[in-house]
């Protein structure tokens, strides 16, 4: 007998992040992100896992959710599937969403497959909790918890071990979602709503995101110091989202945002929160760089959080003008791993592999793999 995959796809997931909104939760927000022109990115990560299954896996049986939610992704990819429930609006919910859960709950799927964020794992898990194991497919702004693939790619692969290894090591893994009013306001306040059993691999499933250290402050200061030294004249610094890049803004006495991208020009504030529409438009035709900070025990650059900084505002600035900074702390909880990036464009990925240059505390230097 065939086994059985559930697919559930999230739409609207990650729409926010590009228009600088920090994520898609809420009616309000959602149709913010139309007026700011932001299109659904999902559908198409989804289909990156889907392809991979397509080709590898021969005997499988796909139930999926109407539409945008599987089906299309289905339809398109000539994968051989069967709908089950249905949707009545045009842009779904998080009630489409726990629907979709209960539905492969009651159909005996023997994994789900999500493409989503934090707040997409969030609702399966208030509905399956550990009876069915599940996996991933990163498509959102906010990606904490430690149910996600590293990338689309990934995920198929993980469908792939599970459903041709039947001793594949399941783990009990954090769902965790924060709050995105306040995260909107600088402040972030993460809290664990339960536990998904996962298909583990550690090559292909992201860590649970964890913060800086203490001791690290002392550092931080030297790195921004370090930076703000070497800034050069009549040239655009795109300063990235999280704490340590925020002390480059403090230590210029500028206003910053902590979870958006700044630009900064001449030692003086050109944007606070830019979008990518923002950033294109200033940085046409001139010279500019991006400052990222890796996510502490995951070791994202580009892909989380910070989908601003798009694939288009990526090629532009080349990995040549990409400048990575890192407390010690943050280097030392990825244990080894290499930097990763998940833009959702293969080439822009291919292009920010390699080796780069870690600052880490004033004129101290690491260098690093990222993969």
């Amino acid at each position: 007998m065939a086994k059985k995959l559930g697919l559930i796809v999230n739409p609207i997931a990650g729409m926010g992040g590009r228009v600088g909104l920090k994520g898609t939760d809420g009616e309000e927000t959602l149709k913010k992100a139309l007026m700011l022109g932001a299109k659904k990115e999902a559908p198409d990560k989804a289909k990156k896992a889907l392809k991979y299954i397509r080709e590898n896996i021969d005997e499988i049986e796909i139930l999926t959710y109407p539409s945008d939610m599987g089906q299309n992704e289905c339809i398109e990819l000539g994968l051989n599937h069967k709908v089950i429930g249905e949707i009545h609006y045009e842009m779904t919910t998080y009630k489409d969403t726990e629907e979709a859960a209960k539905r492969m709950m009651e159909n005996d799927v023997d994994l789900i497959l999500f493409a989503g964020g934090d707040g997409t794992a969030r609702n399966i898990c208030s509905i399956i909790g550990d009876k069915i194991p599940v996996i991933g497919i990163p498509a959102g702004v906010k990606i904490h918890s430690a149910v996600f693939a590293t990338n689309p790619l990934n995920a198929g692969r993980i469908v792939e071990e599970f459903f041709k290894n039947p001793n594949m090591e399941l783990r009990e893994s954090e769902v965790m979602d924060i709050d995105e009013d306040e995260f909107r306001k600088g402040r972030v306040a993460a809290k664990l709503y339960g536990y998904m059993k996962v298909p583990y691999q550690r090559a292909y499933v992201q860590s649970l995101k964890s913060g800086g250290i203490y001791s690290d402050e002392i550092s931080l200061e030297g790195i921004a110091d370090y930076v703000i030294e070497n800034m050069e004249k009549d040239c655009f610094y795109l300063i990235g989202a999280g704490t340590t890049t925020r002390k480059i803004l403090e230590r210029l006495k500028l206003p910053y945002t902590l979870l958006g991208v700044d630009i900064v020009k001449d030692k003086k504030l050109v944007l606070n929160d830019a979008n990518e529409k923002d950033i294109l438009r200033i940085v046409d035709s001139n010279k500019f760089k991006i400052i990222v900070s890796p996510i502490g025990g995951q070791g994202y650059i580009f892909g989380r959080g910070n989908q601003q900084l798009s694939p288009a505002v990526i090629k532009a600035c080349g990995k040549d003008n990409v400048i990575v900074i890192s407390t010690p702390g943050k280097i030392a909880s990825l244990k080894s791993k290499p930097l990763l990036v998940d833009t959702g464009d293969d080439e822009a990925d291919e292009m920010l592999k390699g080796y780069y240059r870690v600052i880490v505390g004033y004129d101290e230097i690491y260098v690093y793999k990222c993969s």
